[in-house]
This record gives C-alpha cells, structure tokens and sequence, in this order.
C-alpha cells in the first residue's frame, strides 16, 4: 500500500508541478569563455536561468544581426519547475564590433544584453 500512495503523490506532483509554478522573467549573463582580446578567436556564451514557463527564444548578435551556427543546449529544469539554457558560439571580436543576446520570453518584447569586453 505505501508503494501504491507514493507512486500516486509522485503522479500528482508530475501533473500538478508545472501548473503551480508561477512566471518568471529570465535572468540573463553574457560573457566570453576568454578574456576579450581584439583579432583573438572566443566563444560568446549566453546563460539564461530561473524563468518559467519554457517559452523562450535566445539569439546571439554582432552589431545587430544574429549570428550564425552558434550551439544552443537542451531545455533543462531547476527546482520549482524553472528552467535554464545556455547558447554560445565562436567569435573573433574586433574594435568596431558590438555583441549582445537578445532573449524573448513568451513572446514578450524582446531584451537586449551587451557583452563586455572588459579591454
């Protein structure tokens, strides 16, 4: 019987645990695997955590315009059913370049997030 009242409690919380989560704006970090260094290839990392629901659409810019073929990890969850991704791809930043993510969650307006060098 304790198996049988377990298994359903663990049900319930399966059905039950994303309709109770509340909405969550995205907490978003931007940064280079590298220090930035002008002419030196990098990686553009974007993380995005701790937002509900899952909705979300992330792109990588340089001045602008997205940048192609960058990697983007699998949808994974926290605790309290809020979720995180990562996305990044190589780069080469030079002195007249501007990079930034731009992360739309549930179709809101979008928000802009600019890397910073730091040189």
């Amino acid at each position: 019987m304790n198996k049988f009242v377990f298994a359903a409690l663990v049900g319930l919380f399966c059905l039950l645990g994303p309709s109770v989560a509340k909405e969550s704006s995205p907490k978003v970090q931007v940064y280079s695997r590298l220090p930035g260094e002008f002419g030196k290839s990098n990686t553009l990392i974007c993380h995005v955590s701790g937002f509900h629901p899952p909705e979300i659409k992330i792109e990588l810019l340089r001045n602008g315009i997205e940048i192609p073929n960058s990697d983007q990890t699998d949808l994974a969850f926290e605790e309290n059913w809020h979720y995180h991704l990562t996305k990044s791809v190589t780069f080469t930043p030079q002195k007249e370049d501007h990079f930034a993510c731009r992360v739309t969650h549930m179709n809101k307006e979008p928000k802009l997030y600019i890397w910073d060098p730091d040189m």
